[in-house]
């Protein structure tokens, strides 16, 4: 049996998180694959009920999970100066390596190109050092009011399993190909060193093709030219606005599901935030955390050898294309008239 945290995070977390939990229970039930469902206070409710945006019981509780959904959490009217209000480091304590963002368009969503199915692997525990890569301390200063300083790191660990599980992906797809993005012809030895695991990662995945891109010349064709490109793994910065950007080929960050893997556990989140401004109008686009739900699903398939999770996944995969196909309940921002709870269901029926 699998176990999977539920996070609602904050605004419209409420409204979408309970949707893709919806969308995987009914895919669950579907396939036979058993599931205990836990959620757990974060974010704002965190601090109602136990005094911290990131309790640690809830963190206690993830420890015993296979994974779990969190929902966007917002920060924007969290108390300044208050150490009990922070961003939850989800990702720096569970070490989650790698932000896995695929970028699909649809025939009848507005976008700027059609058949776009893109995957890309960014790195997100190193790179340049913020507060959610650095243990202790920060990854810059400013010695004086003219001058400040940033670090960036890339380690050989952090670069090769990145690209390890660039592979995994892109080996379970029909074009089996793996683009490597990177500015190592300036910075010679921290995109050298990236560069270098890739090539090296590449060697152990015969069938699947390999080659790189530089930064700038890649963001180009990628507006030009997306089709070129099937899984693209990166380092932390670069793929930071490469992900946006290709949500932004697609239909924007409605369409943005996101998973963070690590070696043993998982977390789905979807890449937009926390819409203060919609939220409790029952009108936010669910879709991103319910492909993330999905994406929680497939991860577990492979890495727990659990065919019933991958056939959820597939469930649901199927279920969105064919809900938004018929195009009859949709939310506003995908040209529909539908609410979330609406859209909700309607893929949980097609499952």
């Amino acid at each position: 049996m699998l176990k999977i945290g539920i996070l609602l995070g904050d605004d419209i977390g409420l409204e979408v998180v309970p949707e893709a939990v919806k969308v995987m229970k009914a895919a669950a039930a579907k396939t036979g694959l058993e599931v205990e469902w836990q959620e757990l206070a974060i974010g704002k409710r965190g601090h109602e009920q136990h005094g911290h945006t990131m309790p640690q019981v809830t963190v206690a509780a993830l420890e015993k999970t296979d994974g779990w959904l969190c929902g966007p959490i917002g920060h924007a009217a969290y108390p300044r100066n208050d150490p009990t209000w922070i961003m939850p480091p989800i990702r720096k304590r569970f070490e989650l390596f790698a932000s896995i963002k695929p970028v699909k368009s649809y025939p009848n969503v507005p976008s700027l190109h059609k058949d776009v199915d893109i995957v890309f692997l960014r790195e997100v525990t190193e790179g340049m050092q913020s507060s959610d890569t650095v243990v202790a301390g920060a990854g810059e200063f400013r010695p004086n009011d003219e001058i400040t300083i940033a670090s960036r790191v890339i380690t050989r660990r952090g670069s090769r399993r990145v690209a390890l599980a660039a592979f995994e992906v892109a080996r379970t797809r029909k074009r089996k190909k793996v683009t490597a993005v990177h500015k190592e012809p300036v910075y010679r030895l921290a995109c050298g060193m990236f560069a270098e695991e890739c090539r090296k990662a590449a060697k152990e995945f015969p069938e699947v093709v390999y080659d790189e891109a530089l930064v700038d010349g890649f963001s180009m064709k990628l507006m030009m030219n997306p089709w070129q490109y099937d899984v693209v793994v990166t380092t932390n910065q670069f793929g930071d606005i490469l992900t946006d950007q290709g949500a932004g080929l697609v239909g924007g960050l409605g369409l943005a599901p996101g998973l963070c893997i690590g070696e043993h556990q998982a977390m789905a989140q979807a890449t937009h935030g926390s819409a203060p401004d919609i939220a409790g109008k029952n009108i936010a686009n669910p879709y991103a955390l319910i492909l993330s739900g999905k994406m929680l699903f497939e991860w577990l398939g492979r890495k727990r050898n659990e065919p019933k999770a991958s056939a959820a996944a597939q469930r649901i995969d199927e279920a969105v294309d064919r809900v938004i196909a018929e195009a009859k309940h949709l939310t506003g921002d995908l040209g529909g008239r539908a609410s979330t709870s609406e859209m909700g269901d309607a893929i949980a029926a097609a499952v």
